[in-house]
């Protein structure tokens, strides 16, 4: 798509889950800046509006749309009401997730694993839902899954979150699969440690940290490109394979002692 459109002419159109703060924001103003439309998705609706306001973009540029992506119900209206005000997206990037360390010890972390679960991986599914017929149908579009390069391999407490981002890869792949021919593409974006109120919290080192902006170019390029899987940054894909080729007892002691993801009230938890 080029950053230049003729007057007059239809805008494209973007619809982003998690758009309030960090990746999801900075996508926003990566596709602004590239022309599109926009269609932004939150939870905290207040806040994204009065920022979206900030921006001065008028109803014909951009809308948003309150919803709780680990209600089904939520998001599927959301993405029903953004067809009916905007038409279909040529985009669709899911990307709300929560990030939340848990002990399978604790009674309440098995709650956490599920609702972690409801909003990065049925979420996930749910944010698509409204748009596939519709995109088949004219033959072109984009479903972007934002996964994370913690899929890879499981870490010590982060049990319920590379577990879901595993299960956005996997269920990713599946559905390029069915949607292959279509002419709607599925991207698969693997982010590593981009400097987000989800990670600023982090007790561990994060190398090759990314601003959220450096990363929206990135994966703005990947989308447009309709590359199906990306680690970015490529360095810590590299890093991530290398783990994934050592073997259990050498992995295991790497780990040992390496500081835990925060638990339910002991940090940030949203994306």
């Amino acid at each position: 798509m080029n950053e230049a459109h003729t007057a007059g002419a239809e805008r494209p159109l973007v619809l982003i889950t998690g758009a309030s703060s960090g990746i999801g924001q900075a996508l926003a103003l990566r596709y602004a800046q590239a022309g599109y439309r926009l269609a932004l998705v939150a939870r905290r609706s207040e806040a994204l509006q009065a920022w979206v306001d900030a921006q001065k973009w008028d109803d014909q540029r951009c809308r948003v749309y309150r919803a709780d992506v680990a209600e089904t119900g939520s998001v599927i209206e959301a993405g029903e009401r953004c067809l009916a005000e905007q038409g279909v997206p040529d985009v669709v990037i899911a990307n709300a997730g929560i990030s939340i360390g848990m002990d399978t010890s604790e009674r309440d972390d098995v709650e956490v694993m599920a609702r972690t679960f409801a909003t990065n991986n049925t979420g996930l599914a749910a944010t698509f839902h409204p748009f596939v017929s519709a995109m088949v149908a004219r033959g072109t579009g984009r479903l972007v899954g934002i996964a994370s390069v913690a899929a890879i391999r499981g870490l010590p407490g982060h049990g319920a979150y590379c577990a879901s981002k595993a299960a956005v890869v996997a269920y990713c792949e599946s559905l390029r699969g069915e949607l292959r021919s279509s002419g709607v593409a599925v991207v698969t974006l693997l982010p590593g440690y981009v400097d987000t109120p989800l990670t600023q919290e982090n007790r561990y080192a994060m190398p090759f940290l990314l601003s959220p902006e450096v990363f929206a170019d990135r994966a703005f390029d990947t989308i447009e490109a309709g590359t199906s899987y990306r680690v970015i940054p490529w360095q810590m894909g590299v890093v991530a394979k290398l783990l994934r080729l050592l073997p259990n007892p050498l992995f295991d002691r790497l780990l040992a002692g390496r500081a835990r993801k925060h638990r339910q009230g002991e940090g940030r938890a949203t994306g």
